[in-house]
């Protein structure tokens, strides 16, 4: 961004009439936005446009007017793109400074385009304009992250692993069903952005400062040419509120607190002492000091910025808290933490689903850990349980059935049928309900078969909900 700071006759700022110093040169540094506003100009100018194109179709601006801000605001466009525009901080905002820029390029017509706004209604409107397509760019990456996780998950749809509780073993699920787990959380993520995106796509412009305008507008014709459902019906909600914002951002926290929730396990799978996957060396690093180290830093960063994009939803809720209607000063803070919770997510969406795709994955280590935690064991009681024996009888039987391989220093899953039924003995009825049958009940396989219901770890269950999700994202494998 090229930004100049000397003062000229053409930077006096536009409500300089008012006040007899001029504003000094801290005040303008603290109070400019132009720094990070700047990357609104393609919104701005196009939310001018439409302003612009309905003061003249309402007989507010002439025809020639209307030619001569068009071709100033296609020059300007070229140069914003090219990087030759001039951002001066005594201008303060990106709309001021658009606007001298228009106004030195075509003269009188450039002081007529402000006519029946207001900046509060052109900034409300050219973030929303922003966010929407921001949001747009977040529901594609969302699409794109989950189609890799299925890909993932149904070349490993019948790989067992240890499902966890309380990070303890508990019952054996597939690789592919656990991951789905994240494909479920981010399904939920992306309606939430497409609900926000409902309430986001209002268009504000109309509501001029706080009141609305004296002049004949037609809000709406200007809401059909820039995309927006429709006008915000308060002109004081419309110019105050952020709400819009906030609920951007609280989606965004949620879908980075999946993802860190996801970043957590990937370190603790990749650890040696776990060694259920590895990560492509791409998104590692190694260590100033310990050679053999291979550091997961990617996701240990996303749990990082997830604390960052947490931080600034609650940056944004207190900046609301305490306004009263209409419009304050207090509202510029509002982009900063928005900017940055968009760029987070966009980067951390677009480099996961690199990294998924790039998971190897270790079924050795998965079943290492699977022998080590009775994770079949709820099987066993379910087995006792379907021959007739009451489940809390169950219970009561294999927990000593647990605690009489453990003294053996065997899993469950270990003992023959003759030491199952001498560890079942204390409970009465429980040892002559075994039979040849208990063996399959608490093999993995069997344990992992049994669960074939939808929403279950069965590996056709895992298969079957992967074609529902690539039916319901219209995707193919390796989409």
């Amino acid at each position: 961004m090229t930004t100049q700071n000397t003062p000229s006759p053409e930077s006096t700022k536009t409500w300089s009439g008012r006040f007899n110093e001029p504003v000094s040169e801290l005040v303008k540094r603290y109070t400019a936005s132009v720094f990070f506003d700047h990357r609104m100009a393609a919104q701005d100018i196009r939310g001018s446009l439409a302003h612009a194109r309905m003061l003249a179709r309402q007989g507010i601006l002439s025809g020639d007017d209307l030619a001569a801000i068009e071709r100033g605001m296609s020059q300007i466009a070229d140069e914003i793109a090219r990087g030759d525009f001039q951002w001066n901080l005594d201008d303060e905002d990106v709309h001021l400074n658009i606007e001298k820029r228009l106004i030195a390029l075509i003269g009188d017509a450039g002081k007529r385009l402000h006519t029946g706004r207001s900046r509060n209604d052109q900034v409300a409107t050219d973030i929303r304009l922003w966010l929407r397509e921001t949001i747009d760019d977040i529901l594609e990456l969302i699409i794109v992250f989950q189609c890799r996780l299925l890909d993932v998950a149904e070349a490993h749809a019948a790989t067992p692993m240890p499902g966890f509780t309380h990070l303890q073993v508990a019952q054996p699920v597939t690789f592919g069903h656990h991951l789905l787990a994240y494909y479920e959380m981010a399904r939920r993520d992306f309606e939430r952005f497409t609900d926000c995106r409902r309430r986001v796509n209002h268009l504000p412009l109309g509501a001029a400062a706080l009141a609305g305008a004296s002049y004949p507008i037609d809000r709406e014709s200007v809401a059909a040419e820039l995309g927006f459902d429709e006008v915000c019906r308060n002109s004081m909600d419309a110019v105050s509120d952020r709400d819009f914002a906030i609920e951007f951002c609280a989606a965004a926290a949620l879908l980075m607190t999946h993802l860190s929730r996801l970043s957590e396990e990937i370190i603790f799978w990749m650890s040696p002492r776990v060694s259920f996957i590895d990560l492509a060396d791409r998104f590692c690093t190694g260590s100033s000091i310990m050679p053999q180290k291979k550091n997961p830093d990617v996701p240990e960063l996303v749990r990082g910025k997830t604390g960052r994009v947490n931080g600034h939803l609650m940056a944004l809720l207190t900046l609301m808290k305490g306004q009263p209607l209409a419009y304050n000063k207090d509202n510029q803070e509002d982009k900063e933490p928005l900017f940055d919770t968009a760029d987070t997510v966009i980067d951390t969406l677009r480099i996961y689903a690199d990294m998924i795709g790039g998971i190897r994955v270790k079924p050795d280590g998965m079943r290492v850990a699977l022998a080590q935690g009775h994770a079949t064991a709820t099987d066993l009681a379910d087995y006792l349980v379907k021959k007739g024996l009451p489940f809390r009888d169950a219970h009561e039987a294999v927990a000593r059935a647990v605690r009489a391989a453990e003294e053996r220093g065997l899993d469950l899953s270990r003992l023959n049928l003759g030491e199952l039924r001498t560890a079942l003995t204390h409970v009465p009825g429980a040892a002559e309900r075994l039979d040849e049958g208990a063996l399959t009940a608490i093999s993995i396989e069997g344990s992992l078969c049994a669960r074939a219901h939808i929403g279950g770890t069965a590996p056709d269950a895992v298969r079957a909900a992967i074609t529902r999700a690539r039916d319901e994202l219209g995707v193919q494998k390796g989409a």
